[in-house]
């Protein structure tokens, strides 16, 4: 049997998803609670690899096993042997066809600013603090320019390892007002750090120190050197993953896509 779950995570004290030999990860912690809920080694794949210190609200993932339980057993059984900071939010039985990371057609990633001259104590680990006011209309209107099917080599890591830089970005909005901002970004796939460095970007529009058109230019000339620094993990989320409709895994809830501290 194949099974689908959904999970949410506060990555802050982890060295993001995937397994590693010398660190602890997401991936491992779930593996090692499902395994004994399963009574066998379990293995998962996931529908995007986040990196240290990255949060997650609608992260999904498969895993095969031959054992039988219920969904409500998977969920609680696993939340049992998980840390506060990890939760299995469903859990549904899926064609063996179906792959978490292949299936997906599309990807939402928020990312959340807190604007204000000092430092917070109390989301620090959950929110970017930038201290020179941002111009969000600015930043809103700059990133339409990535909408749509582009080359996003200005926008990918030097170590991302996908073979074509190419990704169709569907949508990308600029909300809130000082002291909280959160911008979504939503695509059919995401290059290595992509998200950042367009948050990076707009971040330098919204302080004045681009212009508008500095997305556009950047897009054109395919030159990660010109984009500027890569936004902080901290502020940043897998919101949520869309799958066809077949395959009837929950749709994330619009009032789920904020923080209830992050009202505007």
């Amino acid at each position: 049997m194949r099974m689908a779950l959904g999970v949410e995570y506060d990555g802050s004290s982890y060295a993001g998803w995937q397994r590693q030999h010398h660190a602890i990860t997401i991936q491992a912690m779930v593996e090692q609670a499902l395994s004994k809920v399963a009574n066998h080694p379990v293995m998962t794949i996931c529908a995007g690899r986040t990196d240290a210190g990255v949060h997650a609200r609608g992260q999904v993932l498969h895993f095969d096993s031959n054992s039988s339980r219920s969904e409500r057993a998977w969920v609680c059984g696993t939340n049992n042997d998980l840390p506060p900071d990890i939760i299995i939010r469903w859990a549904l039985p899926v064609p063996d066809h179906f792959h978490a990371r292949y299936s997906a057609i599309m990807r939402t990633y928020q990312y959340i600013i807190l604007n204000q001259g000092i430092r917070s104590a109390l989301y620090r680990q959950h929110a970017t603090c930038i201290f020179r006011p941002l111009d969000v209309a600015a930043m809103a209107e700059a990133g339409q320019w990535l909408i749509g099917e582009h080359d996003f080599a200005a926008f990918r890591a030097s170590s991302c390892q996908s073979k074509s830089s190419h990704r169709n970005l569907v949508q990308l909005k600029v909300t809130g007002s000082i002291p909280w901002i959160a911008l979504e970004i939503t695509a059919n796939a995401f290059l290595h750090h992509m998200v950042r460095n367009i948050v990076g970007v707009l971040i330098a529009i919204g302080a004045g120190q681009q212009p508008v058109t500095w997305t556009r230019e950047l897009l054109e000339g395919k030159d990660r050197r010109r984009a500027g620094i890569t936004a902080p993990a901290t502020g940043l989320y897998l919101q949520a993953v869309a799958y066809p409709l077949e395959y009837g895994l929950p749709v994330p809830l619009a009032a789920q896509m904020i923080p209830p501290e992050i009202s505007y």
